[in-house]
């Protein structure tokens, strides 16, 4: 199986900055696709950013100018550096991917369990 630990969050100002990791581990063949979502207090979860591979990036229009996502495929890692932070970016962030593990040779998505992102002042 695949695990997901993200790490970086925390509270801070609006206007403020932070960087979030997700690093991967397991049975990992190959990692495709990695992404961030969120889910603020009583709605959906929705999709943050997304990185299928080192030079295409894809982002929410609320998070576009302000988040950058990354990824070190040496260290099966993820990143969100969030700049210019607002309080509606109040969440809990999570990770995924899509992985291939050795026991099995279908493609799947994997979660992390999520870190908690508060800003205000």
């Amino acid at each position: 199986q695949v695990q997901l630990v993200e790490s970086g969050g925390g509270s801070v100002q609006p206007g403020g900055s932070l960087r979030l990791s997700c690093a991967a581990s397991g049975s990992i063949v190959t990692i495709y696709a990695m992404g961030w979502y969120r889910q603020a207090p009583g709605k959906q979860r929705e999709l943050v950013a997304t990185i299928p591979s080192a030079d295409i990036t894809n982002y929410a229009d609320s998070v576009k100018g302000r988040f950058t996502i990354s990824r070190d495929n040496a260290k099966n890692t993820v990143y969100l550096q969030m700049n210019s932070l607002k309080p509606e970016d109040t969440a809990v962030y999570y990770c995924n991917c899509q992985a291939r593990i050795r026991t099995d040779y279908i493609r799947r998505t994997y979660w992390g369990q999520g870190t908690q992102v508060n800003v205000s002042s």
